[in-house]
């Protein structure tokens, strides 16, 4: 089997593809599977920079086939595959954001606790409304992709489902979409 010639879809693949929705046989999934974790391990690697990770990744994603391919229709397993992988790894690495922790001077939290709370709290709140107010500004179609794929946390495959958007319009939509929210919140806060 080759790997390298991502163009055309693998013959084999799509019999293993066919074999595991009519079947269900795990078996047939990890022949599928099997040649290509090499590239999903590089893939992870490339993103975690980290080997127990990207181990884990691996098998995360193996996890995340199992209801997948049943589901979607695939054409190429091969790019269908390094997409998935990417988007896991990208909402991986997301999760580990939001769930990082600051150590605070509890001297100076409890001396200037209740004020810094209402500041930052109208703070927030002011942001809040800017990036409603931006939201508004969007298309249709680049609110509701950025809405999917940050506030709902959807991949791009998700997001195109979930819209009925080409998956390269969806990625457009998102990349055109943040750009102008950055452009819309840096012009609010002149």
């Amino acid at each position: 089997m080759s790997l390298t010639n991502s163009n055309k879809p693998n013959v084999l693949d799509n019999e293993w593809i066919s074999e595991y929705k009519n079947s269900g046989d795990i078996e047939a999934l990890g022949q599928l599977y099997d040649p290509y974790m090499p590239l999903v391990y590089g893939i992870a690697l490339k993103y975690f920079k980290d080997e127990e990770k990207s181990k884990d990744a691996v098998m995360n994603i193996f996890e995340e086939l199992i209801i997948k391919v049943k589901t979607y229709e695939i054409t190429n397993f091969r790019s269908w595959l390094y997409t998935l992988s990417k988007n896991h790894c990208l909402m991986e690495l997301r999760k580990e954001k939001k769930h990082q922790f600051f150590s605070i001077d509890e001297y100076e939290f409890m001396e200037f606790g209740d004020t810094m709370h209402l500041f930052e709290k109208r703070e927030k709140d002011d942001r809040i409304n800017e990036v409603e107010a931006c939201m508004e500004s969007l298309s249709k179609e680049q609110r509701w992709s950025v809405s999917l794929f940050y506030l709902e946390n959807k991949c791009y495959a998700d997001v195109a489902e979930a819209t009925g958007y080409d998956l390269n319009k969806v990625k457009s939509y998102i990349q055109n979409g943040k750009r102008n929210l950055k452009i819309c919140l840096e012009k609010k806060g002149e």
